[in-house]
């Protein structure tokens, strides 16, 4: 690869600071990043889900040191920038999720999410402070970096039981205050808690694409203030059901009627460019 991690780095920020939103995809391996790259992709991300579930593991399921090899498998996949789901940053106390940023950088990404879930069914989202502790650190940590690392902050509180727009607004504008450079609430019901999360914040909002019901075209996520769409587990779930309905007409009746539907080899070769 060509492009050095300061050059990617520059670029990113440049994407978010551009006048138009812009679709971060999330490839799962190699071949899946070089395809989006071929396609006209601007950057990349992973999904800690996708990440998991190629590798036969549940979302959450993969440790630290092999989230970042799996990153560092798409940082290399391509020229592009890439910023990682690093899910809680896989730690409680804010110098893990510090480390977790250098360890990242390490691994030659420009970007990464951080997330106030705890992994506890019993108390799911980090207390307050602390939360914004841990986004603090993240953020002191990237900004040490010498290069434009992008901290995302994720707020979870619209995907657990008793959810509230207004704790969730608390929440992206105390991390946005501690130095996040993105912030990110999953599940968003309509259009309208778009806009307020967006009017309620100055930095660059992420928005999820993913949800069915709660996922809008990237005019209409534009139009209400959304810099950057993300797609989690989109992509990969769309490849494995044409994988399902592929493998279950095989199974059930004997025809291969999906080989009209598919792409060839030869295209995806000309888009990998290899």
């Amino acid at each position: 690869m060509s492009v050095t991690q300061n050059e990617k780095a520059a670029r990113f920020r440049a994407l978010h600071d551009g006048p138009a939103a812009f679709v971060i995809p999330n490839p799962w391996d190699v071949a899946s990043a070089r395809v989006l790259d071929g396609l006209g992709f601007e950057a990349l991300a992973t999904s800690s889900a996708a990440s998991a579930c190629a590798q036969g593991r549940r979302d959450g399921g993969l440790t630290r040191d092999e989230a970042l090899a799996h990153a560092r498998m798409i940082v290399d996949a391509s020229d592009l920038p890439v910023s990682a789901d690093l899910e809680n940053g896989f730690g409680d106390a804010p110098a893990v999720v510090a480390e977790t940023i250098h360890l990242a950088a390490g691994a030659g990404l420009v970007g990464c999410t951080i997330e106030d879930t705890t992994g506890n069914s019993d108390k799911p989202l980090y207390e307050f402070n602390l939360a914004v502790e841990r986004i603090a650190a993240a953020a002191q940590a990237a900004h040490a970096l010498g290069f434009p690392f992008i901290v995302t902050a994720r707020a979870h509180n619209l995907m657990f039981a008793n959810p509230s727009l207004d704790d969730t607004i608390q929440r992206l504008q105390a991390f946005e205050r501690s130095g996040a450079d993105v912030l990110f609430a999953p599940g968003l019901p309509d259009l309208g808690a778009v806009r307020a999360v967006c009017t309620a914040l100055s930095k660059p909002v992420n928005f999820m694409v993913g949800i069915k019901g709660k996922s809008f075209s990237v005019a209409e996520l534009a139009a209400v203030g959304v810099r950057r769409i993300s797609l989690a587990t989109s992509l990969y779930r769309a490849a494995m059901t044409g994988f399902l309905e592929a493998a279950s007409e095989i199974r059930s009746s004997g025809e291969f009627r999906f080989l009209d539907r598919c792409t060839t080899t030869a295209e995806l070769v000309k888009l990998m460019r290899i």
